[in-house]
């Protein structure tokens, strides 16, 4: 009994290493988010504004973005925060979207603009052939375990 009661307390262990580690390491290895003045300077010349919230139907205590976000031709960027974790991609649909299903329903009709390595501020370009006002959503989807973070229409 005592020998099933260790092997059963090492794998639980094993496991909530695993989760923290998970949960860690894009933290640990993220690069410096770009300064205040680079976004703000980005935002002054966006097309359109609109604001990341915590209460969308998708968003929970491990899946969130807060603040700010421009749209211009150039860049999409974020004055605020994101929940930390790995491998988000950034999104514009053409309609809103605020969980997971319906994310899933219309992302055949979105572009994928880029990837989001930085959960404080970030500037993430947009291609030249993307055309802005066909969209009016931005979107940040954790690709790997196909997890809503945040959603804002701009539109």
């Amino acid at each position: 009994m005592k020998k099933l009661a260790l092997l059963v307390s090492h794998i639980v262990m094993l496991g909530v290493g695993f989760a923290l580690g998970v949960y860690l390491l894009p933290i640990l290895i993220a690069p410096p988010a770009p300064a205040a003045a680079e976004v703000a300077r980005l935002a002054d010349d966006a097309a359109f504004k609109a604001r990341f919230s915590r209460d969308l139907a998708g968003s929970d205590l491990l899946h969130w973005g807060e603040g700010d976000v421009t749209v211009s031709p150039e860049a999409v960027t974020l004055m605020g925060r994101l929940a930390p974790g790995p491998d988000y991609k950034l999104y514009l649909s053409p309609r809103f979207v605020e969980d997971e299903a319906s994310f899933l329903a219309a992302k055949a009709e979105m572009v994928r603009i880029g990837d989001v390595n930085t959960f404080e501020n970030f500037v993430v370009r947009v291609p030249s052939e993307v055309d802005i006002e066909r969209y009016d959503t931005v979107v940040v989807w954790y690709e790997a375990f196909g997890e809503f973070i945040t959603a804002a229409r701009y539109r």
